[in-house]
């Protein structure tokens, strides 16, 4: 055990954050620490850290360990370089290169016992330099920035001049690079791209020393984590296993849980409609057994409901009017800041019905080009055309359109009068606004709150295209589940930008990805994406760098630039079929396989093998079986590298 949180206590007033929880974390273990927005997660790493006060219990950490400790906001305004900021993580090693150098300047000039002395000295310096991979330090240092997605030419710039979540990516550098003992991470993942996640997770994979990540990144947490720990209510729950593990082994036992009260609840119905039966006969025995059995009843320790969890909230997306089949197409777009080109002579089409996530690294101009789509900046060449009956509703995080001096309620009220108050506040739950919430005043929300009703506000509208930027950025895990309920029932089309891999693969048909000053299309949800990524890029964005994660080559995956749409949906349609014929061959090799094993065990039977003419049939049978096995097993050999 590394470090541990006994017994402890925490309380703001009457909102209690935490009441006697205790978990652990191991040596070298990775573990996740979830609950929804606002449970207390970041409250638990500030007390953990020593930030905040306990009301009670202890934070016990093992002798001699070290703790490191990423907010997710941070402030650096040190007039440092990101290279130098990040530098001074290694100031140790670095003023033990300075020693090192030093004593051998001195040695040029000592003899004798002196120059012993020295050479000793410089001996344990020089071993402990070397242990510590110091003629490293530097290649480490180029490597976490790289990995974190700054490149070459942004070693230079200064910390003072870049955005928070540009500060965040050099503090996490900084931190990684001091490889304390137990590292604890506030939401890592928000300010990374696709490639720099793939490369955090590979690294805390193969980090020495205890991480607790506080994310709502599912698929981040299924890669890196072993442990999950809830809070929720107060309460500190520890599961084992990664998220998926945690989802399923939550859902059963709060399932028995609510099974648990509500027979309890019956129980309690049925004797209490007993207790006043016998009550209504009002005779000396039957008050002595109503007596006893309310006695009785008030000895049962009541079973707590489970917390509902608006898993039943179900948004209802619905266009006003159903668009043609052609729903956007762009040809010879580009688009650039000079000297930085995003993307040039781009062409692609958006069919009625499609779900396109748009992935890219950061800075590439995936959020520009759904600027370009809603007019908010222009293309530098090249068009973009919508079709018939096309009607876009556009959320974009730097520009909501939202009255500051409304109330959430009142802004959603009145752009949707026809609405119950029920429903709006279904609606305003889903997207983490419940009780008195509601009647906040706009002007006084942060960004991401802002957002979050920008983004209810969208979910009401009757646009039939839509258009959306970092639509989870700001919700928990439950309010990103019924987003990716609402848009899989959605009959309309959406291009969306998202980091979020897990979202992606729940609700995107179709990724572009934007890469090499191109758009590469992929035809299929997140994991196909992966699998393909390596073979399409350096078909069709051979300018491109290579990305972190290798993949099989397929020709049946194509850009949507340089093939037309008709190709791409047969394309489609093969592979669909190649997956169902492999699944129907498996079906039927282990139907056969199982009646080859009856038979060899029929014919050990005396009433089968004293039967000559059962022996023949089952023979015969037999080597029929094995004919359609061998050419059953060729087949599925080439479904299965299809």
């Amino acid at each position: 055990m590394v470090f541990a949180c006994q017994g402890i206590s925490k309380a703001f007033g009457e909102d209690v954050i935490v009441k006697d929880g205790s978990f652990h974390i191991e040596e070298h273990e990775k573990a996740a620490l979830v609950g929804i927005n606002g449970a207390g997660k970041t409250t638990l790493l500030r007390m953990i850290v020593g930030e905040l006060p306990l009301d009670g219990g202890a934070v016990v950490l093992s002798k001699g360990k070290t703790l490191g400790y990423l907010a997710q906001h941070q402030e650096l305004n040190s007039g440092n370089s990101i290279y130098a900021e990040v530098r001074t993580a290694k100031s140790a090693l670095i003023d033990m290169e300075e020693r090192i150098r030093s004593i051998e300047q001195e040695m040029k000039h000592l003899k004798g016992e002196e120059l012993d002395r020295c050479m000793e000295a410089y001996h344990h310096l020089t071993t402990s330099f070397e242990q510590a991979n110091g003629y490293a330090y530097e290649s480490e240092i180029t490597g976490v920035l790289k990995g974190l997605g700054f490149s070459q030419q942004d070693f230079s710039r200064a910390v003072d001049t870049l955005s928070g979540g540009q500060k965040t990516r050099v503090s996490l550098g900084k931190l990684l690079l001091t490889r304390p003992d137990i590292l604890l991470l506030d939401e890592p993942t928000n300010h990374l791209d696709l490639n720099s996640i793939a490369w955090l997770e590979s690294y805390l994979l193969n980090y020495p020393g205890a991480v607790l990540i506080v994310s709502h990144d599912r698929y981040f947490l299924n890669r890196v984590v072993t442990k999950v720990i809830e809070i929720e209510n107060g309460r500190l729950m520890t599961y084992m296993g990664d998220y998926k593990a945690y989802s399923e082994k939550k859902q059963m036992l709060r399932d028995a849980k609510l099974k648990e009260y509500l027979n309890q609840q019956q129980e309690i119905r049925r004797q209490e409609a007993v207790i006043e039966k016998l009550r209504s006969f009002n005779r000396e025995k039957s008050i002595k057994r109503a007596e006893s059995r309310e006695k009785m009843l008030e000895k049962i320790t009541p079973v707590e409901k489970p917390v509902e969890l608006h898993t039943d909230i179900h948004l209802k997306l619905e266009p006003s009017k159903i668009s043609g089949g052609d729903v956007l197409s762009v040809e010879g777009l580009s688009k650039a800041f000079p000297p930085q080109i995003l993307f040039e002579d781009v062409s692609f089409e958006i069919k009625r019905g499609e779900h396109v996530a748009v992935i890219g690294d950061n800075g590439t101009g995936k959020t520009t080009l759904l600027k370009i789509l809603n007019q908010v900046v222009p293309a530098d060449s090249g068009t973009f055309r919508l079709g018939t009956n096309v009607e876009i509703g556009y959320y974009d995080q730097e520009h909501h359109v939202l009255n500051m001096e409304k109330t959430i309620f009142d802004e959603i009220s009145d752009s949707y009068p026809d609405l119950t108050g029920t429903q709006i506040r279904n609606m305003l739950a889903a997207f983490l606004f419940t009780g008195d919430d509601v009647f906040k005043l706009i002007q006084s929300l942060s960004g991401g709150e802002r957002g979050r009703v920008s983004l209810a506000k969208l979910m009401l509208s009757k646009s039939n295209f839509l258009i959306l930027d970092e639509p989870t950025n700001h919700l928990d895990i439950t309010s990103r589940e019924i987003l990716e309920r609402a848009l899989n029932d959605y009959t309309g089309t959406v291009l969306y930008v998202s980091h979020d891999r897990y979202f992606i693969n729940q609700t995107a048909s179709r990724i572009l990805e934007l890469t090499g000053r191109t758009f590469v299309s992929y035809i299929g949800d997140y994991d196909y994406y992966l699998e393909k990524k390596d073979a399409l890029t350096a078909a069709y964005a051979p300018g491109s760098s290579a990305g972190s994660v290798s993949g099989s080559s397929s020709p049946a995956a194509m850009s949507s630039s340089k093939v037309s749409w008709q190709e791409q949906k047969e394309a489609q349609a093969k592979e669909r079929k190649r997956r169902n014929d492999l699944k129907k061959t498996e079906a039927r090799i282990a139907e056969l396989e199982d009646r080859s094993a009856e038979i060899d065990h029929l014919m050990t039977l005396e009433e089968v093998y004293t039967n000559s003419v059962k022996c023949q049939e089952l023979a015969k049978e037999k080597t029929e079986i094995e004919t359609e096995l061998e050419s059953l097993y060729e087949t599925w050999v080439e479904l299965g590298t299809g």
